[in-house]
């Protein structure tokens, strides 16, 4: 088995989310069976993972495979199906607080129900008060309807232990948390309970995660992506059978992306920087970089560049919307608000452009990074309320309805300090979207081809930028052949094209493992 290893498939995902769920739907289209491992726990893993096309047979969730978990069908709970183990009890809808509360004859706060309003008010959690209104446990329920964690509360309201049960209610795994010498709440420590009656006890989730993969690799003979460095870059040089082990660099392996050769190595794959020789194989999505971690690392692992993303055939095939269709002057962006995705610059930009062209507008489409108060966020809007560009830049928000927008936009801006890839970008292009970025590693300056499909500006020239997208506005004879570039330039990512370079991993996967068995 082929696995994918991350920490869950979030509602709002990052470019790594996406990189899977195109790489699972390519393995599904040739046939190679592949799951994608979730390490965290989340009541709605099952829930997003299939809202995303991955279904339970391509899911392998950690705490699902203790819980005995993995396969459980879907049902409704409510209120009405909650024991409270006391009769005539009595509940009140708080319809704007999403929940019940639940008294008791006496008129005393038995729990707190809350519900997802969205779901026919199935059950989330309940929140269990003692005969003197503490608040003593609170029980979650996974998405499919069934309790799956319990948290005890101390006296001065903590959450003291944690319980994850399986789908009948057997406990298989506690985590204990306790304050450490700052006097700030830790969890001390996990036990593991098996289905064949073993009893395990670790000290971080990191030590339960590893006992998980040698668990799921009891046989050996597996192919372990790594997807989410820090997850796994130790467990998976300690396997105890043979296995494939694939650390895949998702971003710039140097913490100064522009000096990848002599400037510190990112922190996220300090270890496996480090330790690169330990694993199998190592993936980068570009060339480029493929050949700077040669020349710096110099690894004995064997190096496989592999675009993360992939233009799927119907994409390639679509026919193609030429400018006069499109709206003019819509410039977009795809892209986490924050600081390393560098907006300010693109509204600086913008701001250039409007002055010449006011018909320009920019679109920003991505979440808010939550750091320092969601400040990058709130930095960009001062700056954007500075330039007096209230009416022209937008924040979107979040979307997944990406491939509508890209048919109607003209221009992708992409401003990064660092990127691994870029599949934004990547999949702009292949709508016919012309590109403009810096000249950042890695990605945008491999999938834009200057003068090609768009342009490339020096790193960090932000007036550059805008005097490209200022000559492609002014003419629509070179806009529509830069257009054109795009559509031609995205073969470069097609299934087919993907899959020959995956297949060659897999191949040598199988080739080593068997000299491994002998």
């Amino acid at each position: 088995m082929i696995y994918f290893i991350n920490f869950g498939m979030p509602s709002h995902k990052s470019g790594i989310e996406h990189a899977e769920l195109k790489r699972l739907n390519l393995f599904k289209n040739h046939h190679q069976p592949a799951k994608i491992i979730a390490r965290d726990w989340n009541r709605e893993l099952h829930k997003t993972a299939n809202a995303s096309g991955v279904d339970d047979d391509s899911l392998l969730g950690m705490f699902d495979y203790f819980q005995d978990a993995e396969h459980v069908p879907a049902k409704k709970v409510t209120v009405e199906d909650l024991d409270f183990g006391l009769e005539n009890t009595e509940r009140v809808d708080e319809p704007d607080k999403n929940r019940y509360l639940v008294t008791s004859e006496q008129g005393k706060l038995v729990a707190r129900v809350n519900y997802d309003p969205n779901e026919d008010k199935q059950v989330v959690s309940t929140e269990l008060f003692d005969e003197y209104g503490n608040l003593y446990r609170v029980d979650h329920y996974d998405s499919r309807g069934f309790r799956s964690l319990i948290q005890w509360y101390t006296p001065d309201n903590h959450v003291g232990n944690e319980e994850w049960l399986t789908p009948d209610g057997k406990t298989m795994i506690r985590t204990f948390n306790k304050f450490d010498i700052h006097h700030k709440l830790v969890k001390t420590g996990w036990w593991l309970q098996e289905k064949n009656g073993e009893i395990h006890t670790f000290d971080t989730i990191d030590e339960l995660f590893e006992h998980f993969l040698n668990r799921i690799n009891e046989k050996g003979n597996n192919i372990f992506v790594l997807d989410r460095s820090l997850l796994a870059d130790g467990a998976l040089t300690r396997l105890k059978k043979p296995a494939y082990t694939v650390m895949h660099l998702h971003n710039s392996q140097a913490g100064d992306a522009q000096d990848p050769l002599h400037s510190i190595v990112n922190n996220n794959y300090e270890y496996a920087l480090a330790n690169l020789d330990e694993y199998s194989a190592v993936v980068s999505a570009t060339q480029r970089q493929t050949d700077d971690v040669i020349e710096r690392f110099k690894p004995k692992a064997k190096m496989y560049t592999i675009p993360v993303g992939i233009v799927d055939n119907e994409t390639l095939n679509a026919d193609h919307i030429s400018e006069d269709e499109r709206t003019f002057g819509k410039v977009i962006a795809v892209a986490r608000i924050a600081y390393e995705k560098r907006l300010d610059d693109l509204v600086r930009a913008i701001k250039l452009v409007h002055d010449e062209i006011p018909e320009v507008t920019l679109d920003l489409y991505g979440y808010a990074d939550s750091s320092n108060n969601y400040g990058e966020k709130r930095k960009i809007e001062k700056l954007i309320k500075e330039l007096n560009l209230e009416d022209v830049v937008t924040f979107k928000g979040y979307t997944t309805n990406i491939p509508e927008i890209e048919n109607k936009a003209q221009v992708f801006g992409l401003t990064s300090r660092m990127e691994g890839f870029n599949l934004a970008i990547m999949e702009a292009i292949s709508h016919g979207v012309v590109g403009v970025t810096y000249d950042v590693n890695y990605g945008p300056n491999d999938i834009v081809q200057d003068q090609k499909n768009g342009y490339i500006v020096d790193f960090g020239d932000y007036k550059a930028l805008a005097d490209r997208m200022i000559k492609i506005f002014k003419d629509k004879k070179l806009m529509q052949q830069l257009s054109d570039g795009a559509y031609e330039s995205s073969e470069r990512y097609s299934d087919a094209n993907v899959w020959k370079a995956w297949k060659e991993l897999i191949d040598d996967a199988k080739e080593t493992l068997k000299d491994e068995v002998r």
